[in-house]
């Protein structure tokens, strides 16, 4: 109880600091530790001024590394530390709205379209993704609805298919939580383009966890083709390019413990057979 009273007082001096500049970097990496420890500190950077104007300096301070890529570790230490104090304010109830609709996630997206494969890079992409991972999570159709506006699918769509692995599965889960939103479902099977440009991406990554066995993003991988075949145009598309080793038993061994997932995979081989409806 007594760090509670004691908390406010140095998160303040953190703040302080973050906004006169005189500490900025130390700041950041105070600020970024406190996130788990005080429940409110998504409303005071929210709402403390200066601070959102201290942030997008970070993040747009560092565009002109992006291209030629000259991105060093600690630079990207330093954005990345800001970028996290922007998750916090996009996780929390009361500022998520307000920061979708301050448009701040498109300050992000220069980062996301990066394609150098250094560490510094994938640690930003990784953490930008990371924004946008914690507002969608609650599958607010606000916050669904404003990124379908924006360029976020092709973007997740291109790290799906050549970031880290752990980049990967944040875009997929991304992705996941568009198709579980109806209009998010809709929106990627309205046109062929679209739904094209998913399935091969998705195809790709099956091919390649052939020989990763990558089981989380395995998961999410059987889950998007599940969505998917809720739709029934994407249906009957799947019925013709699913790929082969999610219909045969490649991934038996990789799954044999996890029924939930299993379970998803058999449903989704009912969804697409022809002959499942009519014989039950």
């Amino acid at each position: 109880m007594d760090t509670q009273n004691v908390e406010p007082a140095i998160v303040y001096e953190w703040i302080i600091k973050l906004v006169s500049d005189t500490n900025r970097e130390q700041a950041l990496v105070e600020l970024s530790k406190k996130r788990e420890q005080y429940d409110d500190l998504a409303l005071i950077l929210w709402h403390a001024y200066g601070v959102m104007t201290a942030l997008l300096q970070e993040i747009i301070s560092i565009y002109p590394m992006l291209n030629p890529p000259t991105l060093t570790g600690p630079t990207s230490n330093r954005v990345c530390n800001a970028l996290a104090l922007l998750q916090c304010i996009a996780s929390h109830p009361d500022t998520r709205i307000p920061f979708l609709n301050a448009h701040v996630t498109l300050f992000l997206y220069p980062f996301l379209n990066t394609t150098a494969k250094s560490k510094p890079f994938e640690y930003l992409r990784l953490t930008s993704l990371g924004v946008i991972g914690a507002l969608v999570k609650n599958e607010s159709p606000d916050v669904i609805n404003f990124l379908l506006s924006t360029e976020i699918i092709p973007l997740c769509l291109r790290i799906m298919e050549s970031g880290s692995e752990l980049s990967k599965t944040v875009a997929i889960f991304i992705v996941q939580k568009f198709l579980c939103d109806d209009v998010g479902l809709q929106y990627i099977c309205q046109t062929y383009e679209r739904f094209y440009a998913v399935a091969t991406v998705l195809n790709n990554m099956v091919m390649q966890l052939v020989d990763s066995f990558a089981f989380r993003l395995l998961k999410h991988v059987i889950r998007c083709y599940l969505r998917l075949s809720d739709n029934p145009r994407a249906r009957e598309a799947l019925r013709h390019c699913l790929p082969e080793p999610l219909r045969d038993a490649t991934f038996a061994q990789v799954l044999k413990d996890d029924h939930v997932t299993k379970k998803c995979l058999a449903q989704l081989l009912i969804n697409l057979s022809d002959v499942g409806v009519v014989d039950h």
